[in-house]
């Protein structure tokens, strides 16, 4: 019997999502802080037939924490703990900023689904680089073994018009990069106006021909690069990426971010009206987001490396992922509803399956 679903019913479910959030790390983050990381490492340390080869890395477990959930790199070893694999921080701008105006982060409860339209809060390149190597150096430390990754997620600043996107980027690019294990570009977030647009071929080519560049001469090692897409993309589309990620010789595409896209849900409508806009995810990301996976495989076969994202709940559904082509999975939304010790069953899962 899992004691956390009660326990978020009770003392979360009514909260506002993100006071709710916040709550729930700094809880995870002083567990950290007093001392338990110890011993949840001795817990949590995913099974040695877990350990997974990506991009010239070596990572304990496939399953992951997506972008979103650590916005600004201030718990990465917390995380790290409770048995991901790696953690991708992010989405970090070239500027801080405070993101859009509250509320802006909705559950679907009955949909196990969550609307956010958070907009990058986040204290800007400067401030996150030092949290990352700082991290880096604790992880090195605590985990004598294969440690967890750290990926970093980068964005556009709203602020900046998208004729100037390179430059932001890449000031992202040269400040992150030498204390990230790997980078994603995202391009695909709905929250920020026009970013999506990004996601064209003609526009999308030089700005990840800028970032890598940029990065691996900020980093002097090749620093393994992603770009992360929607779901929402037309088949065509996520074609044109492949293509492109394939030309550029990039080590990887992370499918999928959060959709628009309201079809199919279990609330009222009037309800999920109220919400407003924002990327969905969770549950019901589950379907697309497979299906751009499927696709997606059958165009870089094993020339790239593949991170599932959207909807994973079990271990069962993790290993549906990697047998569909993904290397790597990331979950988050179903974090929220299962609580901190979600990544160890899905390890443990995962592990069972396997033998």
């Amino acid at each position: 019997m899992r004691i956390y679903p009660t326990f978020f019913r009770v003392c979360f479910s009514w909260m506002d999502a993100e006071k709710a959030h916040k709550i729930g790390f700094s809880l995870i983050k002083a567990s950290h802080a007093v001392g338990a990381g110890a011993v949840l490492r001795r817990m949590f340390t995913p099974p040695a037939s877990l350990q997974t080869e990506a991009f010239g890395l070596t990572f304990p477990t496939p399953f992951g924490l997506a972008a979103g959930f650590d916005k600004e790199g201030k718990g990465i070893n917390a995380l790290a703990d409770l048995g991901f694999g790696h953690v991708e921080v992010g989405t970090i701008t070239g500027q801080a900023q405070a993101g859009n105006p509250q509320p802006r982060l909705f559950r679907l409860i009955e949909d196990r689904a969550v609307i956010n339209r958070m907009g990058f809060n986040n204290d800007g390149a400067a401030a996150v680089a030092p949290r990352l190597k700082q991290a880096l150096a604790g992880l090195g430390k605590n985990y004598t073994g294969v440690r967890p990754i750290v990926g970093v997620n980068i964005g556009k600043t709203k602020m900046v018009e998208l004729e100037d996107a390179l430059g932001d980027y890449l000031i992202s690019a040269r400040t992150l990069a030498p204390s990230a294990d790997y980078l994603v570009v995202n391009v695909s977030s709905p929250n920020t106006p026009g970013l999506r647009l990004l996601q064209d071929v003609a526009t999308l080519r030089p700005l990840l021909t800028g970032v890598r560049e940029a990065a691996d001469s900020a980093a002097g090692r090749h620093v393994p690069l992603l770009v992360k897409i929607a779901p929402d993309l037309a088949d065509e589309d996520v074609a044109d990426v492949a293509a492109l990620a394939l030309e550029l010789e990039l080590d990887g595409i992370i499918c999928t971010n959060t959709t628009i896209s309201r079809d199919g849900l279990n609330s009222p409508s009037a309800m999920v009206e109220e919400k407003g806009a924002g990327g969905l995810s969770g549950a019901p990301l589950k379907a697309r987001s497979l299906a751009v996976l499927r696709q997606l495989k059958s165009i870089v076969g094993e020339k790239l490396t593949l991170i599932s994202v959207g909807g994973v709940e079990t271990g069962a559904e993790v290993q549906e992922r990697l047998d569909a082509g993904a290397t790597l999975v990331q979950g988050y939304t179903a974090f929220l509803y299962e609580g901190p010790f979600w990544a160890s069953r899905i390890n443990k899962e995962l592990a069972a399956l396997r033998k």
